[in-house]
């Protein structure tokens, strides 16, 4: 309802009585009305003090709406419901759903067609059988009453009312069965078939087994099953680039610009202009470099060192995409939306379209270039005495790449270092700022657990055609260091001013969780210091009290589980990984949101101005949502191309080391292939093995026969299912004996990671 909409009904039905002027929200109604509808917090009120459910007359006659206005506060209830503050019973008298012994949540469904309601107030999730699973689909947000408990001793719950429908498009496979099309979705948590209405043209007529994304056109029910009309038809499931299509759509991921955003970015320069140069500082004659991977395109970072007394200057010089990307601009919102780039394996979606990404923000080589600078004074002992941020145009005098950086500093290549020619003193600078800031970064206790990342080569046709191990050579942590000095003095110049921000925040483990890693790492005779709030030192004391031991692996895996992931907040509460009190991101705005802000928070800041984008922990939360969003996405990607690796190597033995231990079997992590699959229960042995949680462990009921989290183990690939993107192992036998009483063999349980800049 809009400010003066109700003017004429006001006219008609006099001032307002005494009962709505006793609304507590009055003035902030008024504020925004002429003539104010009763707010949501005194409807609630006034129903929580009747206690049961009201009849919509009586409704109107507590809060004197008059009948001029029963529209306007029709709308109004309605609004509250689909927020699910109010819940009409069967009579359709409204009532609160808490005093209802009512939860409210969002259902999670699982791939085998039951499903969970997950409380928005927290407590104890409530299983939904497979017929209230009937009535909504994955993501909807429901409200439930608890009818009872299950044979797991779980609350089962009846759904009384969907609030909010999550999927309004879903991709998957079209099948045929007796006459009858429908689509099995590709996300299988939604169990569901879909069944397929007429095509609105005769192009989308798919043949059976094809990809494609439906429009549901109806809602499931009690009474009937989802019904969808075709509206995109993608291919074939093994066309190359398939999985990555289907991803986009499964995890609904922005992939095409709108024409909004294309006409902001047809308007926009193709290099820097000559007014472009105003308030700036010319650093175009000092030698920045980036340093990137080979196949790298957007360049987000620039460097330059030099020796300062026993000490060092280090510039660091960052894409100014704030100068060309206004707050709510549609750029802006479609950056926002994005939240971040997603890499794929060969193909990015980009946040911000090529010709700001790849083009007019990207640092490249021998280019002017808008930047925004963290311009620092460090000690010798790595500690940053004091900081400078201001915006520049600088040049880039070289695009290097971690390779060559490492063969000239580190291999000492004659020609590698030879064609750095003058550039190769300011890298030596580099070089030896990097080995105080680890140093420093020792002294303060940041968590450095080892992992092994890997790539993938692919063929011609867009399949894997090996998986390699990827070296993180010293030339990455080089960078690394420097990202990650700059990022700490954008958090503290923002915290110094008290200007918001949001902070990237890694905590530390939950109590639960501290005391069952205490407790883990008592059954091998270790102890990890801090007491009930460890601090990142005690976790890295402990990380090198456990080096050379045969059962490292397994440790420090537990060690990493028992942290929290690291979020965006506006609150503060320091990054217990890095063992940093304050820390926020700052060096990527052409791939990550969060930067975009934080530019745009430090620019404001030095005009002494406040940079107000809305609520900081909505937009926080958003931000870490899109993050895991691209990062589900990209797993499923990868297993995906895995699966479709390995369907031609079944019935092969393969060496590995036990990565994940569940209640239904053990994940097994290949030594040479790197890729993951499963050992089912079933398929341990002659013995009924239960689920050890404390000890990462299946145990054998009869033999004690024990598989624990980082054994070694051999296996053989039985199958693999690319439609759920499974991959099934069994043990070979002679060789899936038990360790000997007290010795656990080592392994590496490897993961694919895309390498960060945290």
């Amino acid at each position: 309802m809009k400010k003066n909409s109700m003017s004429n009904k006001h006219k008609q039905g006099g001032k307002l009585s005494g009962i709505r002027r006793a609304d507590p929200e009055f003035e902030r109604e008024r504020a925004k009305y002429d003539y104010p509808l009763p707010s949501r917090e005194y409807i609630l009120q006034v129903l929580a003090e009747q206690g049961v459910p009201v009849a919509l007359e009586r409704l109107c006659a507590l809060l004197d709406v008059q009948p001029q206005e029963l529209v306007d506060f029709g709308r109004r209830l309605g609004a509250m419901a689909r927020d699910a503050q109010l819940l009409q019973n069967r009579r359709g008298d409204w009532l609160i759903p808490g005093k209802a012994d009512l939860i409210r949540g969002r259902v999670e469904g699982h791939r085998d067609g039951f499903g969970f309601l997950v409380p928005d107030e927290g407590g104890a999730d409530l299983f939904l059988a497979e017929k209230e699973m009937a009535k909504v689909l994955h993501g909807d947000r429901a409200i439930a009453r608890v009818v009872g408990i299950d044979r797991k001793g779980r609350p089962e719950g009846k759904i009384v009312e969907v609030t909010e429908r999550a999927n309004s498009r879903v991709v998957g496979r079209v099948h045929q069965e007796h006459g009858v099309w429908f689509v099995v979705a590709e996300n299988k948590r939604i169990s569901q078939d879909i069944l397929l209405a007429p095509p609105a043209k005769k192009s989308l007529k798919p043949a059976n087994g094809q990809v494609v994304v439906v429009e549901i056109v109806e809602q499931p029910s009690k009474q009937s099953q989802p019904i969808g009309r075709i509206v995109e038809i993608l291919g074939n499931y093994a066309d190359p680039g398939m999985e990555i299509e289907i991803a986009l759509r499964k995890h609904d991921l922005p992939f095409e610009f709108s024409k909004a955003v294309q006409a902001e970015t047809k308007k926009l320069p193709d290099e820097v202009r000559k007014s472009d140069w105003k308030g700036r500082e010319d650093l175009t004659q000092l030698p920045l470099v980036t340093i990137d991977g080979e196949t790298a395109k957007d360049f987000d970072d620039a460097v330059y060192c030099a020796r300062q007394g026993k000490g060092y200057r280090l510039v660091v010089a960052i894409a100014d995409v704030s100068h060309y990307v206004s707050p709510g601009s549609a750029l802006d919102k479609e950056a926002y939306d994005r939240g971040n780039s997603v890499y794929f394996p060969r193909r990015v979606i980009p946040m911000l379209p090529e010709k700001l990404s790849n083009g007019l923000c990207s640092l490249n080589p021998n280019v002017e270039r808008l930047c925004m600078v963290c311009d620092m004074q460090l000690a010798g002992t790595g500690d940053i005495k004091r900081y400078r941020f201001y915006p520049a145009v600088m040049w880039s005098h070289a695009r290097l790449t971690y390779t060559e950086v490492a063969a000239a500093l580190y291999d000492k290549d004659a020609q590698a270092r030879g064609k750095l020619g003058p550039l190769l003193p300011h890298l030596e600078n580099l070089d030896a700022l990097f080995r105080v800031l680890v140093k420093a970064r020792q002294k303060r206790g940041a968590i450095d657990f080892e992992t092994v990342e890997t790539r993938m080569v692919f063929d011609d046709h867009g399949k894997i055609e090996r998986i390699e191990p990827y070296e993180r050579n010293d030339a990455h942590r080089l960078i690394e260091e420097c990202m990650l000095a700059a990022n700490v003095c954008a958090s503290d110049f923002l915290k110094e001013r008290e200007h918001p921000a949001l902070y990237r925040i890694h905590e530390g483990p939950t109590p639960e969780k501290l005391v069952k890693l205490r407790d883990f790492l008592g059954t091998f005779g270790l102890s990890l210091g801090g007491g009930e709030e460890p601090h990142a030192k005690d976790y890295a004391k402990l990380i090198e009290k456990i080096q050379g031991r045969p059962d490292k692996q397994l440790l420090q895996t537990v060690m990493l589980r028992s942290l929290r992931q690291a979020i965006y907040s506006p609150d503060n509460v320091g990054h217990f990984g890095l063992a940093y009190e304050s820390y926020t991101h700052f060096t990527s705005p052409i791939r990550r949101y969060p930067d975009l802000m934080i530019h745009r928070s430090i620019k404001s800041a030095l005009a002494a101005r406040r940079y107000e984008p809305g609520d900081w922990s909505d937009i926080g939360l958003h931000c870490s949502a899109t993050e895991r969003r691209a990062d589900e996405a990209t797993r499923d990607v990868e297993a995906w191309l895995k699966g479709y690796y390995m369907q031609d190597r079944i019935g092969e033995a393969f060496a590995g080391s036990i990565s994940a231990v569940v209640p239904f079997g053990i994940f097994v992590a290949l030594d040479d292939v790197f890729v993951e699959g499963l050992v089912h229960v079933s398929e341990l042995g002659a013995d009924y093995f239960h689920f050890d949680e404390a000890a990462h462990a299946m145990v054998g009921e009869r033999t004690g026969r024990r598989f624990r989290l980082s054994d070694r183990v051999r296996v053989q690939l039985m199958r693999v299912d690319l439609e759920q993107n499974k991959i099934d192992f069994r043990l070979v036998p002679e060789a899936a004996k038990p360790p000997p009483a007290g010795v656990t063999n080592g392994g590496e349980a490897v993961r694919q990671r895309v390498p960060s800049r945290r």
